[in-house]
Protein backbone atom coordinates (compact mmCIF):
# COMPACT_ATOMS: atom_id res chain seq x y z
CA UNK A 1 0.00 0.00 0.00
CA UNK A 2 1.05 3.75 -0.88
CA UNK A 3 2.84 5.05 1.97
CA UNK A 4 3.05 2.34 4.12
CA UNK A 5 6.98 3.18 4.69
CA UNK A 6 6.52 6.75 4.98
CA UNK A 7 3.34 5.94 8.16
CA UNK A 8 6.05 3.60 10.03
CA UNK A 9 8.49 6.08 9.99
CA UNK A 10 6.35 8.72 11.23
CA UNK A 11 4.65 6.94 13.29
CA UNK A 12 8.12 5.35 15.38
CA UNK A 13 9.17 9.26 15.23
CA UNK A 14 5.69 10.63 16.78
CA UNK A 15 6.08 8.04 19.43
CA UNK A 16 9.53 9.38 20.77
CA UNK A 17 8.44 12.90 20.42
CA UNK A 18 5.45 12.60 22.39
CA UNK A 19 7.88 11.29 25.32
CA UNK A 20 9.37 14.39 25.33
CA UNK A 21 8.44 16.51 28.34
CA UNK A 22 8.25 19.92 26.56
CA UNK A 23 9.66 20.94 22.84
CA UNK A 24 12.59 23.01 22.16
CA UNK A 25 13.52 24.37 19.13
CA UNK A 26 16.53 21.28 19.04
CA UNK A 27 14.67 18.33 19.42
CA UNK A 28 12.06 19.84 17.43
CA UNK A 29 15.13 20.27 14.96
CA UNK A 30 15.98 16.39 15.47
CA UNK A 31 12.25 15.34 14.57
CA UNK A 32 12.01 17.40 11.90
CA UNK A 33 15.12 15.97 10.24
CA UNK A 34 13.85 12.64 10.50
CA UNK A 35 10.60 14.00 8.92
CA UNK A 36 12.23 15.36 5.94
CA UNK A 37 14.33 11.92 5.26
CA UNK A 38 10.95 10.09 5.86
CA UNK A 39 9.66 12.45 2.66
CA UNK A 40 12.29 12.45 0.62
CA UNK A 41 12.60 8.52 1.06
CA UNK A 42 9.00 8.83 0.18
CA UNK A 43 9.96 10.21 -3.34
CA UNK A 44 8.29 13.59 -2.48
CA UNK A 45 9.72 16.57 -4.37
CA UNK A 46 12.90 17.93 -2.62
CA UNK A 47 11.45 21.68 -2.90
CA UNK A 48 8.11 20.90 -1.47
CA UNK A 49 9.87 18.65 1.66
CA UNK A 50 12.24 22.10 2.18
CA UNK A 51 8.94 24.41 2.39
CA UNK A 52 6.86 21.77 4.48
CA UNK A 53 9.52 20.95 7.22
CA UNK A 54 10.09 25.14 6.97
CA UNK A 55 6.31 25.73 8.04
CA UNK A 56 5.89 23.05 10.74
CA UNK A 57 9.04 24.43 12.17
CA UNK A 58 7.97 28.14 12.36
CA UNK A 59 4.44 26.67 13.96
CA UNK A 60 6.01 24.20 16.31
CA UNK A 61 8.54 26.88 17.84
CA UNK A 62 6.44 29.12 18.76
CA UNK A 63 5.10 30.37 22.82
CA UNK A 64 1.83 29.01 22.17
CA UNK A 65 2.75 25.45 21.66
CA UNK A 66 5.39 25.65 24.18
CA UNK A 67 2.98 26.21 26.57
CA UNK A 68 0.87 23.45 26.12
CA UNK A 69 0.13 20.61 28.81
CA UNK A 70 0.82 17.98 25.88
CA UNK A 71 3.40 19.70 23.08
CA UNK A 72 4.19 16.40 21.21
CA UNK A 73 1.02 15.77 20.08
CA UNK A 74 0.55 19.69 19.32
CA UNK A 75 3.62 19.03 17.37
CA UNK A 76 1.61 15.71 15.43
CA UNK A 77 -1.84 17.69 14.67
CA UNK A 78 0.84 20.65 13.23
CA UNK A 79 2.24 17.81 10.94
CA UNK A 80 -1.08 16.55 10.26
CA UNK A 81 -2.58 19.95 9.46
CA UNK A 82 0.12 21.31 7.16
CA UNK A 83 0.41 17.58 5.02
CA UNK A 84 -3.54 17.72 4.95
CA UNK A 85 -2.81 21.58 3.07
CA UNK A 86 0.19 19.66 1.11
CA UNK A 87 -2.13 17.43 -0.15
CA UNK A 88 -4.89 20.20 -1.44
CA UNK A 89 -7.35 21.09 1.79
CA UNK A 90 -10.70 21.42 1.06
CA UNK A 91 -13.87 20.04 -0.98
CA UNK A 92 -12.47 18.18 -3.94
CA UNK A 93 -15.63 16.74 -5.43
CA UNK A 94 -16.99 17.42 -8.62
CA UNK A 95 -20.18 20.11 -8.34
CA UNK A 96 -23.01 18.48 -10.72
CA UNK A 97 -24.61 21.05 -12.65
CA UNK A 98 -27.93 22.50 -10.89
CA UNK A 99 -29.56 23.28 -14.21
CA UNK A 100 -31.14 20.00 -14.86
CA UNK A 101 -28.51 19.76 -17.79
CA UNK A 102 -26.25 16.89 -18.43
CA UNK A 103 -22.75 17.27 -16.55
CA UNK A 104 -20.23 16.45 -18.82
CA UNK A 105 -16.51 14.74 -17.19
CA UNK A 106 -14.08 14.17 -19.80
CA UNK A 107 -11.17 12.10 -19.00
CA UNK A 108 -7.74 12.72 -19.86
CA UNK A 109 -4.31 11.15 -19.79
CA UNK A 110 -1.46 8.52 -21.84
CA UNK A 111 -2.21 5.39 -22.15
CA UNK A 112 -1.06 2.65 -19.04
CA UNK A 113 -2.45 5.26 -16.63
CA UNK A 114 -5.42 3.70 -16.50
CA UNK A 115 -8.17 6.01 -17.66
CA UNK A 116 -10.75 3.86 -18.79
CA UNK A 117 -10.68 2.10 -16.47
CA UNK A 118 -11.04 4.86 -13.94
CA UNK A 119 -14.03 6.21 -16.45
CA UNK A 120 -15.56 2.92 -15.82
CA UNK A 121 -14.93 3.10 -12.38
CA UNK A 122 -16.30 7.52 -12.06
CA UNK A 123 -19.49 6.28 -13.35
CA UNK A 124 -20.20 3.37 -11.27
CA UNK A 125 -19.17 5.70 -8.01
CA UNK A 126 -21.41 8.65 -9.48
CA UNK A 127 -24.42 6.09 -9.76
CA UNK A 128 -23.93 4.37 -6.06
CA UNK A 129 -22.46 7.02 -4.31
CA UNK A 130 -24.29 10.12 -6.23
CA UNK A 131 -27.89 8.56 -7.06
CA UNK A 132 -27.36 9.74 -10.59
CA UNK A 133 -28.02 8.51 -14.19
CA UNK A 134 -24.84 7.87 -15.82
CA UNK A 135 -24.26 7.55 -19.54
CA UNK A 136 -20.19 6.50 -21.12
CA UNK A 137 -18.79 7.97 -24.44
CA UNK A 138 -16.29 5.91 -26.15
CA UNK A 139 -13.82 8.46 -28.26
CA UNK A 140 -11.02 6.62 -28.18
CA UNK A 141 -11.10 5.57 -31.80
CA UNK A 142 -7.32 4.56 -32.36
CA UNK A 143 -6.51 1.76 -30.02
CA UNK A 144 -7.51 -1.54 -30.93
CA UNK A 145 -10.50 -2.95 -28.52
CA UNK A 146 -10.93 0.89 -26.79
CA UNK A 147 -14.57 0.43 -27.73
CA UNK A 148 -14.75 -2.80 -25.94
CA UNK A 149 -12.96 -2.42 -23.53
CA UNK A 150 -15.00 0.78 -22.07
CA UNK A 151 -18.46 -1.25 -23.19
CA UNK A 152 -17.52 -4.38 -20.43
CA UNK A 153 -16.54 -2.11 -17.93
CA UNK A 154 -19.68 0.02 -18.03
CA UNK A 155 -21.35 -3.61 -18.34
CA UNK A 156 -19.20 -4.67 -15.08
CA UNK A 157 -20.93 -1.61 -13.04
CA UNK A 158 -23.70 -2.84 -10.69
CA UNK A 159 -26.35 -1.61 -12.19
CA UNK A 160 -24.77 -1.73 -15.07
CA UNK A 161 -23.78 1.80 -17.14
CA UNK A 162 -24.55 2.09 -21.18
CA UNK A 163 -22.27 3.41 -22.83
CA UNK A 164 -22.07 5.16 -26.68
CA UNK A 165 -19.89 4.64 -29.37
CA UNK A 166 -20.16 4.96 -33.00
CA UNK A 167 -17.47 2.04 -34.74
CA UNK A 168 -18.30 3.14 -38.06
CA UNK A 169 -17.01 6.98 -37.72
CA UNK A 170 -13.47 7.83 -36.76
CA UNK A 171 -14.76 11.65 -36.45
CA UNK A 172 -14.38 12.20 -32.72
CA UNK A 173 -15.86 15.19 -32.25
CA UNK A 174 -18.99 13.81 -34.04
CA UNK A 175 -19.10 11.21 -32.02
CA UNK A 176 -18.47 13.42 -28.78
CA UNK A 177 -21.40 15.57 -30.18
CA UNK A 178 -23.85 12.48 -30.59
CA UNK A 179 -23.06 11.08 -27.01
CA UNK A 180 -24.23 14.67 -25.25
CA UNK A 181 -27.47 14.69 -27.82
CA UNK A 182 -27.96 10.85 -26.52
CA UNK A 183 -27.41 12.60 -23.20
CA UNK A 184 -29.39 15.32 -23.17
CA UNK A 185 -32.15 13.80 -24.89
CA UNK A 186 -32.54 10.73 -22.54
CA UNK A 187 -31.75 13.12 -19.11
CA UNK A 188 -29.10 11.44 -18.20
CA UNK A 189 -27.48 13.25 -15.34
CA UNK A 190 -23.50 12.89 -16.11
CA UNK A 191 -21.37 11.88 -19.37
CA UNK A 192 -18.34 10.80 -19.03
CA UNK A 193 -16.12 11.06 -22.36
CA UNK A 194 -13.16 8.76 -22.43
CA UNK A 195 -10.63 10.14 -24.55
CA UNK A 196 -8.09 8.28 -26.31
CA UNK A 197 -3.82 8.32 -24.79
CA UNK A 198 -0.53 8.07 -26.01
CA UNK A 199 2.40 6.85 -24.83
CA UNK A 200 3.44 9.87 -24.88
CA UNK A 201 2.45 13.62 -25.18
CA UNK A 202 2.27 15.35 -28.39
CA UNK A 203 0.82 17.29 -30.48
CA UNK A 204 -2.16 15.64 -32.02
CA UNK A 205 -3.36 14.49 -29.08
CA UNK A 206 -3.40 17.98 -27.54
CA UNK A 207 -5.32 19.68 -30.82
CA UNK A 208 -8.12 17.07 -30.48
CA UNK A 209 -8.36 17.40 -26.50
CA UNK A 210 -8.98 21.37 -27.38
CA UNK A 211 -11.28 20.82 -30.48
CA UNK A 212 -13.33 18.42 -27.93
CA UNK A 213 -13.55 21.25 -25.15
CA UNK A 214 -14.92 24.00 -27.57
CA UNK A 215 -17.43 21.72 -29.29
CA UNK A 216 -18.80 20.09 -26.35
CA UNK A 217 -19.31 21.80 -23.25
CA UNK A 218 -17.25 20.48 -21.14
CA UNK A 219 -17.92 20.77 -17.11
CA UNK A 220 -14.66 18.85 -15.87
CA UNK A 221 -11.70 17.50 -17.15
CA UNK A 222 -10.17 14.90 -15.62
CA UNK A 223 -6.27 14.03 -15.76
CA UNK A 224 -5.16 10.14 -14.93
CA UNK A 225 -2.34 10.31 -13.59
CA UNK A 226 -0.22 6.62 -12.11
CA UNK A 227 1.10 7.04 -8.43
CA UNK A 228 3.65 4.40 -9.34
CA UNK A 229 5.54 7.25 -12.23
CA UNK A 230 6.13 8.74 -9.26
CA UNK A 231 7.74 12.36 -9.49
CA UNK A 232 7.45 12.29 -13.38
CA UNK A 233 3.47 12.28 -12.59
CA UNK A 234 3.69 15.83 -11.79
CA UNK A 235 5.61 16.59 -14.94
CA UNK A 236 2.71 15.00 -17.52
CA UNK A 237 0.29 16.86 -15.35
CA UNK A 238 1.96 20.19 -15.69
CA UNK A 239 2.16 19.49 -19.51
CA UNK A 240 -1.49 18.57 -20.11
CA UNK A 241 -2.46 21.97 -17.74
CA UNK A 242 -0.20 24.06 -20.22
CA UNK A 243 -2.43 22.89 -23.35
CA UNK A 244 -5.46 22.51 -21.92
CA UNK A 245 -7.79 23.52 -18.98
CA UNK A 246 -7.77 20.31 -16.28
CA UNK A 247 -10.04 20.93 -13.31
CA UNK A 248 -8.54 17.62 -11.15
CA UNK A 249 -6.96 14.89 -10.96
CA UNK A 250 -7.44 11.04 -11.05
CA UNK A 251 -4.20 9.62 -9.07
CA UNK A 252 -4.35 5.58 -9.80
CA UNK A 253 -2.43 2.81 -8.46
CA UNK A 254 -2.53 4.29 -5.09
CA UNK A 255 -3.02 0.49 -3.40
CA UNK A 256 0.65 -0.23 -4.63
CA UNK A 257 4.03 -0.45 -3.69
CA UNK A 258 4.65 3.32 -4.12
CA UNK A 259 5.71 5.31 -2.23
CA UNK A 260 2.84 7.71 -2.13
CA UNK A 261 5.09 10.90 -3.42
CA UNK A 262 3.54 12.33 -6.47
CA UNK A 263 0.08 12.09 -3.96
CA UNK A 264 2.25 14.55 -1.62
CA UNK A 265 3.76 16.74 -4.11
CA UNK A 266 1.38 17.34 -7.28
CA UNK A 267 -0.97 19.48 -5.22
CA UNK A 268 1.41 21.82 -4.37
CA UNK A 269 3.51 21.86 -7.65
CA UNK A 270 0.80 22.42 -10.91
CA UNK A 271 -1.83 23.37 -8.36
CA UNK A 272 -4.64 20.53 -9.47
CA UNK A 273 -6.49 19.07 -6.83
CA UNK A 274 -6.57 15.23 -6.42
CA UNK A 275 -10.62 14.03 -6.80
CA UNK A 276 -10.25 10.95 -6.56
CA UNK A 277 -7.98 7.94 -5.96
CA UNK A 278 -7.95 4.43 -7.76
CA UNK A 279 -7.29 2.12 -4.45
CA UNK A 280 -7.79 -1.35 -6.61
CA UNK A 281 -8.56 -3.56 -9.22
CA UNK A 282 -12.30 -3.94 -8.68
CA UNK A 283 -15.15 -1.59 -10.32
CA UNK A 284 -15.53 -0.18 -7.37
CA UNK A 285 -11.43 0.66 -5.98
CA UNK A 286 -12.23 4.35 -6.44
CA UNK A 287 -12.89 6.91 -3.76
CA UNK A 288 -13.42 10.22 -3.91
CA UNK A 289 -10.08 12.04 -2.34
CA UNK A 290 -10.30 13.73 1.19
CA UNK A 291 -7.05 14.89 1.71
CA UNK A 292 -7.51 15.13 5.78
CA UNK A 293 -8.90 11.41 5.61
CA UNK A 294 -5.44 10.82 3.68
CA UNK A 295 -3.36 12.73 6.23
CA UNK A 296 -5.44 10.59 9.48
CA UNK A 297 -4.07 7.36 7.27
CA UNK A 298 -0.55 8.53 6.36
CA UNK A 299 0.13 9.52 10.18
CA UNK A 300 -1.15 6.48 11.90
CA UNK A 301 -4.40 7.89 12.55
CA UNK A 302 -7.02 5.29 10.59
CA UNK A 303 -10.00 6.69 8.71
CA UNK A 304 -12.78 5.74 10.88
CA UNK A 305 -14.89 8.38 8.26
CA UNK A 306 -14.06 6.29 5.36
CA UNK A 307 -14.55 2.96 7.26
CA UNK A 308 -18.14 4.00 8.25
CA UNK A 309 -19.24 4.89 4.75
CA UNK A 310 -17.48 1.64 3.65
CA UNK A 311 -19.91 -0.36 6.06
CA UNK A 312 -23.29 2.10 5.45
CA UNK A 313 -22.70 1.11 1.90
CA UNK A 314 -22.34 -2.72 2.01
CA UNK A 315 -23.91 -3.86 4.98
CA UNK A 316 -27.80 -5.55 4.99
CA UNK A 317 -29.60 -3.60 7.13
CA UNK A 318 -32.39 -5.80 7.56
CA UNK A 319 -29.93 -8.78 8.64
CA UNK A 320 -28.05 -6.80 10.56
CA UNK A 321 -31.36 -5.39 12.46
CA UNK A 322 -32.18 -9.07 12.64
CA UNK A 323 -29.36 -10.57 14.01
CA UNK A 324 -28.44 -7.69 16.14
CA UNK A 325 -32.08 -8.29 17.69
CA UNK A 326 -31.09 -11.78 18.30
CA UNK A 327 -27.83 -10.98 19.94
CA UNK A 328 -29.49 -8.50 22.74
CA UNK A 329 -31.93 -11.37 23.65
CA UNK A 330 -29.27 -14.26 23.63
CA UNK A 331 -29.71 -16.18 20.87
CA UNK A 332 -26.42 -16.05 18.94
CA UNK A 333 -26.30 -19.54 17.34
CA UNK A 334 -24.53 -20.99 14.16
CA UNK A 335 -26.56 -19.32 11.44
CA UNK A 336 -25.95 -16.27 13.38
CA UNK A 337 -23.02 -16.32 12.99
CA UNK A 338 -22.85 -17.76 9.20
CA UNK A 339 -25.20 -14.25 8.52
CA UNK A 340 -22.03 -12.13 9.89
CA UNK A 341 -19.77 -14.05 7.95
CA UNK A 342 -21.17 -13.16 4.96
CA UNK A 343 -22.02 -9.30 6.08
CA UNK A 344 -17.91 -8.98 6.37
CA UNK A 345 -17.16 -10.37 3.30
CA UNK A 346 -19.07 -7.85 1.65
CA UNK A 347 -17.35 -5.32 2.92
CA UNK A 348 -14.26 -5.94 0.80
CA UNK A 349 -10.27 -7.40 1.69
CA UNK A 350 -9.55 -7.55 5.48
CA UNK A 351 -6.05 -5.91 4.96
CA UNK A 352 -7.87 -2.43 3.94
CA UNK A 353 -10.60 -2.19 6.56
CA UNK A 354 -8.32 -2.65 9.64
CA UNK A 355 -5.98 -0.22 7.85
CA UNK A 356 -9.22 2.47 8.44
CA UNK A 357 -9.38 1.53 12.09
CA UNK A 358 -7.50 3.71 14.15
CA UNK A 359 -4.81 2.47 16.70
CA UNK A 360 -5.39 -0.85 14.59
CA UNK A 361 -1.98 -3.33 15.01
CA UNK A 362 -0.32 -3.56 11.93
CA UNK A 363 -1.01 -7.33 10.13
CA UNK A 364 0.67 -8.35 7.37
CA UNK A 365 -0.36 -9.25 4.00
CA UNK A 366 -0.17 -13.15 4.92
CA UNK A 367 -2.33 -12.80 8.58
CA UNK A 368 -4.71 -10.77 6.44
CA UNK A 369 -5.29 -13.96 3.40
CA UNK A 370 -4.77 -16.33 6.04
CA UNK A 371 -7.97 -14.42 8.13
CA UNK A 372 -9.39 -13.90 5.10
CA UNK A 373 -9.42 -18.02 4.35
CA UNK A 374 -10.64 -19.06 7.46
CA UNK A 375 -13.50 -17.11 7.18
CA UNK A 376 -14.53 -18.44 3.64
CA UNK A 377 -14.01 -21.79 5.53
CA UNK A 378 -16.66 -20.87 8.55
CA UNK A 379 -19.22 -19.87 6.03
CA UNK A 380 -18.54 -23.47 4.04
CA UNK A 381 -18.72 -25.28 7.63
CA UNK A 382 -21.21 -24.02 8.36
CA UNK A 383 -23.52 -24.30 5.36
CA UNK A 384 -22.31 -28.21 5.23
CA UNK A 385 -24.60 -27.85 8.60
CA UNK A 386 -28.32 -28.93 9.17
CA UNK A 387 -30.50 -26.71 10.55
CA UNK A 388 -30.92 -28.47 13.69
CA UNK A 389 -27.13 -28.56 14.35
CA UNK A 390 -26.69 -24.89 13.52
CA UNK A 391 -29.21 -23.95 16.37
CA UNK A 392 -28.01 -26.52 18.85
CA UNK A 393 -23.60 -26.75 18.66
CA UNK A 394 -23.28 -29.07 21.44
CA UNK A 395 -25.15 -31.75 19.74
CA UNK A 396 -22.16 -31.97 17.56
CA UNK A 397 -20.26 -34.64 18.01
CA UNK A 398 -17.23 -37.13 16.80
CA UNK A 399 -19.79 -38.60 13.38
CA UNK A 400 -21.31 -35.27 12.67
CA UNK A 401 -17.77 -33.73 12.85
CA UNK A 402 -16.64 -36.11 10.05
CA UNK A 403 -19.82 -35.93 8.34
CA UNK A 404 -19.53 -31.98 8.24
CA UNK A 405 -16.05 -32.48 7.34
CA UNK A 406 -16.66 -34.73 4.38
CA UNK A 407 -19.73 -32.53 3.12
CA UNK A 408 -17.93 -29.60 3.26
CA UNK A 409 -14.35 -30.78 1.83
CA UNK A 410 -12.47 -29.68 5.37
CA UNK A 411 -11.26 -32.49 8.09
CA UNK A 412 -12.83 -33.35 11.47
CA UNK A 413 -9.99 -30.37 12.97
CA UNK A 414 -11.22 -27.82 10.89
CA UNK A 415 -15.01 -28.32 12.13
CA UNK A 416 -13.42 -28.49 15.50
CA UNK A 417 -11.34 -24.80 15.21
CA UNK A 418 -14.95 -23.43 13.69
CA UNK A 419 -17.09 -24.54 16.81
CA UNK A 420 -14.24 -22.55 19.04
CA UNK A 421 -14.50 -19.92 17.13
CA UNK A 422 -18.06 -20.10 17.55
CA UNK A 423 -17.84 -20.55 21.52
CA UNK A 424 -15.66 -17.67 21.80
CA UNK A 425 -17.79 -15.50 19.81
CA UNK A 426 -21.12 -16.79 21.74
CA UNK A 427 -19.19 -15.55 25.05
CA UNK A 428 -18.32 -12.11 23.74
CA UNK A 429 -22.11 -12.16 23.06
CA UNK A 430 -23.31 -12.89 26.04
CA UNK A 431 -21.19 -9.96 27.60
CA UNK A 432 -22.58 -7.75 24.90
CA UNK A 433 -26.43 -8.99 25.87
CA UNK A 434 -26.75 -5.65 28.05
CA UNK A 435 -25.41 -3.27 25.74
CA UNK A 436 -27.29 -3.16 22.92
CA UNK A 437 -25.29 -0.04 21.24
CA UNK A 438 -22.42 -1.77 21.08
CA UNK A 439 -24.11 -4.73 19.21
CA UNK A 440 -25.20 -2.22 16.54
CA UNK A 441 -22.01 -0.92 15.98
CA UNK A 442 -20.90 -4.12 15.98
CA UNK A 443 -23.13 -5.40 13.01
CA UNK A 444 -22.33 -2.03 11.29
CA UNK A 445 -25.71 -0.37 12.14
CA UNK A 446 -25.18 3.30 12.62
Amino acid sequence: MAFEALSDRLGHLFKKIRGQATLTEKNVDEALQEVRKALLEADVNYDVVNDFVKEVKEDAIGQKVLDKVSPGNMFVKIVHDKMTKLLGDGDNDIPFRLDHKTTVVMMVGLNGTGKTTSAAKLANLFQNKNHKKVLLGALDVYRPAAIDQLTNLGLKCNPAVNTYSDRNSTAVIDIARAAYKKATDEKYDILILDTAGRLEIDEKLMQELKDLQKAVNIDETLLTVDAMAGQNATNVALTFAKEIKITGLIMTKLDGDSRGGAALSIKKLTGLPIKYAGVGEKIDDLENFYPDRMADRILGMGDIVSLVEELQGKIDEKQAEKTSRRMAQGQFDLTDMLSMMKQISKMGPLGKLIRLMPGAPKVSDEQTDQAQSFMKQIEVIISSMTREERKKPNMIKASRKLRIANGSGTSAADVNKVLKAYDNMSDQMKMMKNNPAMIKMLMGRH
